[in-house]
C-alpha cells in the first residue's frame, strides 16, 4: 500500500469529522500533510486551484492552524485553496475570519440510527417500499471486505450502473473504484436468488461515530423498495452497533439548508437555478433529493463551498468541473450530450415501434 495513503487513512480515524473525510483514500487524491504529521488535507489541482475534500482531517482546535498552513502553501505554489463539499465546522471557523467567501451549494440529510426503527414505523410509504422489495425476494446482508473486495459480480453490476446514467462516471469526491478498497468500509449486498441486485457502501465518520452512505448501485430492473431495503438493512446494523450519526451524504442544489446570511451575487443565483431546472437530462437532483427526503431525516446539514478569496468567481466553477471530470470537462459535456442524444433516440425510436402488445396490431395483421 502506498504510504501516504496509510498514513492518511489512519488521520482518518482518529480526527475525521467531515463526512467525506474517508474519500482521500480514494484513488487519483493528492495528499498535503502538517509539519507536525498530525493532519491531511486531500485535494485535486485544476486551474491553479487545489479542490480540497470537504475539509482538513485534524483536531478540532487545530483547524485554523492547519488550514492556514495548507492554504499558505498553496499560495507559495501559485494555487488558491478551494474546499468543496465543507460543513459547519470549517465554515464557522473559516467565514468567521473573514478570508474566504462562500457558496451553499446543497444539504445533505441526517439520521440518527437509534431513531430509525421508529421512522420506519410511523411513515407507511417507506415502509411499505422496504416490505415491496422483501415481498419480491429480496434479501441483504452484509458481507466482509474480504468477500467484496474486487468481486467480479459487484464489480460488473457497478458499471451496468453507471451505464445507466446521464453522465459519464465522475471522479474527485464520487470515485467509482471504491471497491478495490474497502478496508474500514462496510458493504451490504441486496440479492434476488443468486443475482446480486444491489449494494451500498458504507464510509466511517469516526468523530462523529457515524457512517457516510458512499454508493447505493442497484442493477437497472431491480425489485421496487430494493435501495430502500438495503438502506433499512444497514441502518439498523449500525443501530445496535452503537451508531450515532449517519448520513446520505449531498444533494447537490438541494434547498433543504438555510442560506448564508450572506447569499451569491445574482448571476450566480441564476446560473445555480437554471442549471437545477434543465440539468435533469444529465442528473436528476430534484430526484435524488427527493428520494432522500422521502427517507425522512431527522435534520438536513448544509454543505459549502468555501474559497480562500473575497468573493466566488468563474474561474472556481470550472476549477471545480475540471477536478470532478478528471481535468476533462469538455470531454464530460460532450460525453453527456451524447449519452442524452442516445437515450432520446431510443425513446423516439420505441415511440414509432408497433407495441408488442398493442392489440390493434394485432387485429390489423
Amino acid at each position: 500500500m502506498n504510504p501516504d495513503v496509510a498514513r492518511a487513512r489512519s488521520l482518518v480515524l482518529s480526527h475525521g469529522w467531515n463526512s467525506t473525510s474517508f474519500q482521500i483514500v480514494n484513488p487519483g487524491i493528492q495528499r498535503w500533510f502538517s509539519e507536525d504529521g498530525d493532519a491531511v488535507v486531500g485535494y485535486v489541482s485544476a486551474r491553479r486551484m487545489r479542490i480540497v475534500v470537504g475539509a482538513p482531517v485534524c483536531e478540532k482546535k487545530r483547524l485554523v492552524a492547519v488550514s492556514k498552513a495548507f492554504e499558505r502553501d498553496a499560495k507559495q505554489d501559485g494555487f488558491t485553496a478551494c474546499y468543496f463539499g465543507a460543513e459547519a465546522r470549517l465554515e464557522d471557523t473559516v467565514v468567521r475570519n473573514g478570508r474566504h467567501s462562500e457558496l451553499l451549494i446543497g444539504a445533505q440529510p441526517v439520521w440518527r440510527p437509534q431513531d430509525w426503527d421508529g421512522i420506519v414505523a410511523t411513515h407507511r410509504t417507506l415502509r411499505s417500499q422496504v416490505n415491496r422489495a422483501r415481498n419480491k425476494g429480496v434479501v441483504v446482508e452484509e458481507w466482509s471486505v474480504e468477500r467484496a473486495a474486487n468481486n467480479e459480480q459487484l464489480a460488473e453490476l457497478l458499471a451496468a450502473w453507471f451505464a445507466s446514467k446521464g453522465l459519464p462516471p465522475l471522479h474527485f469526491m464520487v470515485e467509482t473504484d471504491t471497491l478495490a478498497r474497502l478496508d474500514h468500509r462496510r458493504i451490504f449486498v441486496a440479492k434476488t436468488g443468486e443475482e446480486i441486485v444491489g449494494f451500498v457502501v458504507l464510509s466511517p465518520v469516526p468523530n462523529r461515530n457515524g457512517w457516510l452512505f458512499e454508493q447505493f448501485p442497484h442493477r437497472p430492473g431491480a425489485a421496487n423498495g430494493t435501495v430502500e431495503l438495503m438502506i433499512d438493512t444497514a441502518m439498523r446494523t449500525l443501530a445496535a452497533d452503537g451508531a450515532e450519526y449517519a448520513t446520505l451524504g449531498i444533494s447537490p442544489l438541494s434547498t433543504r439548508a438555510a442560506l448564508p446570511e450572506e447569499s451569491p451575487p445574482l448571476w450566480l443565483r441564476m446560473m445555480l437555478i437554471w442549471f437545477r431546472k434543465h440539468g435533469k437530462r444529465f442528473y436528476n437532483f430534484d430526484g435524488l433529493d427527493a428520494f432522500k427526503a422521502k427517507l425522512r431525516p431527522t435534520d438536513w446539514e448544509p454543505v459549502y463551498v468555501l474559497v480562500n478569496e473575497p468573493k466566488v468567481r468563474v474561474r472556481t466553477l470550472f476549477a471545480i468541473a475540471d477536478a470532478f471530470s478528471g481535468n476533462a470537462p469538455y470531454a464530460l459535456v460532450t460525453g453527456a450530450l451524447l449519452k442524452a442524444a442516445a437515450t432520446e433516440f431510443r425513446r423516439f425510436r420505441s415511440l414509432l415501434s408497433p407495441k408488442k402488445n398493442d392489440p390493434k396490431r394485432n387485429i390489423s395483421e
